[in-house]
């Protein structure tokens, strides 16, 4: 995987990922200690809006960003989208109200909501080839383990020194560290036949490609099942270590290292794995096993109690190989499902809908695990965990074919498409575009 990086612009592009990552750990750390400095004893409640704000903002302008930025060139709406942070970041030191917290919060997400699927939907034309795609996407995994053991550890460095407002100039000078990262590469320009389009069409574009698409609907089902235990991973780990192992702030760091560790083990072997079996069964493959794992485990928690810390760990570290198993693969899925030109708006289509699935788990995970109980609140997420699989086995059969047989009665005999694949029922790698609008159900 590291021999990508002699590729110079998509190590610039990777760079740039990287120091994004850790400014915004450092946001993390820096948000809750200014809410506490705000609010005082509802520090929670104030992170519990703030991060319910970062949602719908996700969910709710992700497709209308890109929509917007499709007539505009792509570096410039990367590092737009990057200043804009870096601009928010610059400001937090100064906030005294909750307000603007609020009102920071949704601007910055706004700015991420723009970047995020833009720079994953730059990745397949920087890399074209599917084997170096599918190793930058397993670093990109590595990438947010990474971050996340790695932050907390800096954030503790500067605030043995300095106050936690050192730690906003630290995002900032992250953002900005990305944003001339971007400026430095190559990136390829769109196709002018997305921007010619009208809004309507180029907001609506995107879920109309993803929805009609059979792998596509089946990622979304896949991607509620990770995030069922997902949520319950990041929202009740704290409870679980604190309250009921009675650890401290180390321990509770060490849980979380354990699933980024599972997380870390499934994207370096994930390449090898993927240059031999398909997407499918991989991905299908880990929800079984995660729904599986959580069912046990909350039994487990139900009947018997917490087990003890080294098994705990255990438990931990598969639940985070099983949910990397799922989602590292995902570009591949989009990548094969839409032409270039109509990627970003595929992806975006992906960054909404499966945070809108975090949406709904995030609070179903914190109100299951208050109100029954740790063990009843784990199956009952292992159960979502097997509704998505079981959406992604009726919607992605597993005989689908790449390259379904066809034919075009609705076009004219002379068009483009039928002069280069004949006028009898034909078949192609089948992607939904402007001559293929619903996929077939029978040769």
């Amino acid at each position: 995987m590291i021999g990508l990086l002699a590729n110079r612009d998509y190590a610039r592009l990777f760079a740039a990922q990287g120091v994004a990552l850790l400014g915004t750990g450092l946001l993390t750390v820096g948000l809750g200690l200014l809410a506490y400095d705000l609010a005082g004893a509802r520090a929670g409640v104030v992170l519990g809006t703030a991060y319910t704000i970062k949602m719908v903002a996700y969910v709710g302008l992700s497709p209308l960003a890109q929509a917007w930025a499709q007539r505009l060139p792509r570096k410039a709406v990367l590092i737009g989208a990057d200043a804009l942070r870096a601009a928010v970041a610059l400001c937090l030191p100064f906030v005294t109200e909750l307000w603007q917290v609020y009102a920071l919060i949704f601007v910055l997400q706004a700015a991420s909501a723009t970047f995020t699927p833009a720079y994953q939907a730059v990745l397949p034309d920087i890399l074209p080839d599917e084997r170096d795609y599918t190793r930058a996407l397993s670093l990109s995994r590595l990438a947010y383990d990474l971050e996340n053991l790695l932050s907390p550890a800096l954030a503790g460095l500067v605030l043995a020194v300095l106050s936690y407002h050192w730690l906003f100039v630290g995002t900032f000078a992250g953002f900005v560290a990305s944003t001339l990262l971007v400026a430095w590469a190559a990136i390829p320009a769109l196709g002018c036949a997305a921007a010619a389009r009208p809004f309507r069409e180029r907001l609506s574009r995107g879920m109309r490609i993803y929805l009609a698409t059979p792998r596509l609907r089946g990622l979304l089902s896949l991607n509620l099942a990770a995030a069922a235990v997902g949520a319950f991973v990041l929202v009740n780990t704290v409870v679980l270590v604190r309250s009921g192992l009675g650890g401290g702030e180390t321990d509770l760091a060490i849980a979380m290292a354990a699933f980024g560790a599972g997380s870390m083990a499934a994207a370096l072997s994930l390449p090898r794995l993927l240059d031999h079996l398909p997407d499918r069964r991989v991905m299908m493959a880990g929800a079984r096993g995660l729904a599986v794992v959580a069912l046990v485990a909350g039994a487990g928690l139900w009947l018997a109690g917490l087990p003890g810390w080294p098994v705990f760990l255990a438990v931990w570290a598969l639940f985070g190989l099983l949910y990397a198993a799922i989602l590292t693969p995902s570009g591949r899925l989009l990548r094969r499902s839409a032409h270039a030109e109509d990627r970003p708006a595929v992806f975006a289509a992906q960054f909404a809908l499966s945070h809108a699935c975090w949406l709904l788990t995030y609070p179903l995970a914190g109100w299951a695990g208050k109100a029954l109980g740790m063990g009843p609140a784990l199956m009952m997420l292992a159960g979502v965990a097997g509704l998505g699989l079981y959406g992604a086995a009726r919607l992605w059969p597993g005989d689908l074919p790449d390259a379904p047989e066809h034919g075009h009665p609705d076009l004219p005999g002379d068009h483009p498409h039928l002069r280069a694949h004949g006028t009898a029922p034909h078949a192609h790698p089948f992607v939904i575009d402007d001559e293929h609008r619903a996929w077939p159900t029978q040769g």
